[in-house]
């Protein structure tokens, strides 16, 4: 079996800002099978202190690559699908179409998405989690679990992430 076939999501951070949520990001991607992508430009140093902290010792066990762009990421991972999660979306996140080898992307803690994703791929490709109205946004760690395990539960938890 490939890598690649035996990954559950590919999770896709866009221009990731505060190294704590990326290294808590490596430990869920290590222990649910995930690949993480991070994608350029990223605000901290990927051996930043506090990355490894909330990493622990689960950044042997995570695929993370680093990529210029997204375009090139997309077109050297092949994902069956592409799934954004943002705040602008109004489909709820349990619609999307979760299935292995799927692409999850976020966008950074501070800006979200660039808004000229929705054009380039389409606003039925958004999704959001629900909140109460005078809040803001979850946490970006928090928002990825939410995300990574809802469309691993829609798949029956039959991924065998070895």
């Amino acid at each position: 079996m490939s890598q690649a076939s035996s990954l559950l999501f590919h999770i896709v951070l866009h221009n990731p800002k505060i190294a704590s949520n990326t290294g808590a990001i490596i430990r869920l991607c290590a222990n649910t099978g995930c690949a993480l992508h991070l994608i350029e430009p990223i605000s901290f140093e990927l051996d930043d202190k506090k990355m490894r902290r909330a990493g622990l010792d689960y950044h042997e066990y995570a695929q993370l690559k680093v990529w210029k762009n997204l375009a090139e990421c997309f077109e050297t991972i092949e994902p069956r699908g592409i799934s954004f999660f943002s705040t602008k979306a109004t489909q709820n996140y349990i619609h999307a179409p979760y299935c292995q080898n799927h692409c999850l992307v976020f966008g950074s803690e501070t800006e979200g998405l660039p808004n000229e994703f929705i054009s380039q791929y389409g606003i039925n490709h958004y999704y959001r989690l629900p909140m109460r109205t005078q809040s803001r946004s979850i946490n970006l760690a928090n928002t990825v679990s939410i995300v990574a395990y809802e469309g691993w539960r829609q798949l029956n938890f039959t991924h065998n992430s070895e």
